[in-house]
């Protein structure tokens, strides 16, 4: 992994590139990376993906509050997975944004990145004001030496995935449609740390998960079906995200009650993989409400996880 442009090293084989922000790796973006990796092999060329950190928008808009589908330890964690060669993380910048098509193609793809290929999607832009488009790059390749590849939307099974529309579905509670766009289980990763110990004092403990990066989108409020792996040992169990109106809460929290577990985890960093939504959050009238509600909760999680009606796929990569 190179953490800038000017670091790559792999200057001995020619690449194949494809360029983007790839936030979540969903699957139209594992089947670019899969075309890119094949023809990478078979032509003993160095695999590249490009992206960058900070999200462009962040960068050019200033004030926005754009929520990220995976953060840069996830992304990184995910595209190290899909078996490239190189993975080059260029930090984003004001100045970056103002390099032309015409020059980002010239001095960092062909000069820097010793471009022979660049397989793209089918909606990709580049450069100053993304004035870049598959037509543009295809006159360059015919003028500077190198191919291009688009791939159709339809080849991503006959849908038009895009990061947007799975932020939408989870902002929504969709899990499932966001699962079945990403082609995994959408991941929390934080650091357990001490909550108000309401759990344990109804033989209900849960973990609570604080996620560094504000920029990460958490779903919808609500009580999911979850797993985690700790220490090697797969865990299923329920988390509820939201601001825990029984007890007045002022903010929102991510709970995490593992079934048939119970260690201390504090100062750990954790993943939480989601899986399926049970219900929504609700205000009850007491705590017994409350934990009787969450019994009834884990009875539902066992249940649809032993009729196996809740699976958690092989990643794909």
């Amino acid at each position: 992994m190179y953490h800038s442009i000017k670091e790559f090293t792999g200057k001995e084989k020619s690449s194949i590139i494809t360029i983007g922000t790839f936030d979540g790796v969903h699957i139209g973006h594992q089947e670019i990376i899969k075309k890119l990796v094949k023809q990478s092999s078979d032509a003993d060329n160095n695999s590249v993906i490009l992206t960058f950190f900070p999200h462009p928008r962040m960068v050019l808009q200033q004030g926005t509050d754009l929520k990220l589908l995976t953060t840069l330890p996830e992304k990184i964690a995910l595209l190290e997975k899909t078996g490239l060669n190189n993975l080059v993380i260029e930090p984003f910048t004001k100045e970056f944004s103002r390099l032309t098509a015409i020059d980002f193609v010239k001095n960092i793809l062909i000069k820097r990145l010793k471009l022979k290929k660049l397989v793209i999607g089918y909606d990709h832009h580049f450069g100053r004001n993304r004035e870049g488009n598959f037509k543009q790059l295809e006159e360059y390749g015919s003028l500077y030496g190198f191919k291009v590849e688009e791939i159709p939307a339809q080849d991503i099974k006959n849908i038009s995935v895009s990061s947007t529309k799975i932020r939408q579905a989870l902002l929504d509670g969709d899990i499932q449609k966001a699962n079945n766009f990403l082609g995994y289980e959408y991941l929390l990763t934080g650091k357990v740390v001490h909550g108000k110990g309401l759990g344990n004092k109804h033989n209900y403990p849960t973990i609570n998960i604080d996620i560094a990066e504000s920029y990460k989108l958490i779903p919808k409020p609500g009580v999911y079906i979850v797993k985690s792996t700790i220490n090697n040992q797969n865990l299923f169990g329920i988390m509820n995200i939201g601001f825990r109106p029984t007890v007045n809460g002022k903010h929102e929290t991510i709970e995490v009650h593992l079934l048939d577990f119970n260690a201390d985890l504090y100062g750990e960093t954790i993943s939480i993989s989601i899986a399926h939504r049970l219900r929504d959050e609700q205000k009850f009238d007491s705590l017994e409400e409350l934990f009787a509600q969450i019994k009834q909760d884990e009875k539902s999680a066992r249940t649809l996880i032993e009729s196996s009606e809740i699976s958690f796929r092989k990643k794909k990569f």
